[in-house]
């Protein structure tokens, strides 16, 4: 019978601190305050007048597994561009600043989003650079209260304000209001996914640049 005694459990990892960020963006044309969480449980109040906007960032959020209060006061009398492109903007800008450096994460994410009768696909890098391509092959002007076309213009608002690539794709669908949820649903889960960490590389850029 050996005396030796059993190892000693390894000591635990410390607890990765939470990637948050809190911003204002004020304009002439809208007034934004934004407190995001990356590593949330999906919880969320959203506001920025449009209620179909509200509800696909909040199925954005809790598809994301982020936390984020929102508010919007736009100059929706005039249009709605200006609330969604600036929205995105902004949540983009939080993203951002919430990843800091951006070491450890895995950067790159897609995911593939069946909604009833409808397919989307969504891809995001977290790159550094800027660019969005947006296909949802959506067919009416208006779906709920949003004019369905500033569904580009809020994507392009996000590339920008987080320096990413951004690709959103309908494969197929009728509903058009499930076109878009798809859309949301599926960018919402490539994102989590590029901002995971990974801890093997926790101390390890994601590119060879050495610049993201």
């Amino acid at each position: 019978m050996s005396d030796s005694q059993p190892a000693a459990n390894p000591s635990p990892l410390p607890a990765e601190p939470q990637r948050t960020a809190t911003l204002a963006r004020n304009t002439t044309e809208t007034k934004i305050s934004l407190r995001l969480n990356i590593d949330g449980q999906g919880a969320y109040q959203v506001s920025t007048g449009i209620r179909f906007f509200d509800h696909m960032l909040e199925l954005f959020t809790r598809h994301g597994g982020f936390d984020l209060q929102l508010n919007c006061v736009g100059d929706l009398d005039v249009d709605q561009h200006h609330t969604v492109e600036d929205v995105g903007i902004a949540l983009g800008e939080a993203f951002a600043d919430a990843l800091g450096d951006k070491k450890g994460i895995l950067r790159a994410g897609y995911f593939v989003m069946a909604m009833d009768e409808t397919l989307a696909v969504a891809a995001v890098d977290l790159s550094g650079r800027v660019a969005y391509v947006v296909d949802d092959q959506v067919t009416v002007p208006v779906v709920g209260d949003l004019q369905t076309e500033l569904v580009t213009d809020f994507f392009d608002g996000f590339a920008r304000g987080a320096k990413a690539n951004v690709h959103v794709k309908t494969m197929y669908g009728r509903s058009n209001h499930h076109k878009i949820e798809a859309i949301f649903k599926a960018f919402a889960r490539a994102l989590r996914g590029a901002c995971s960490r990974d801890q093997r590389m926790r101390e390890l850029l994601p590119s060879t640049k050495g610049l993201l």
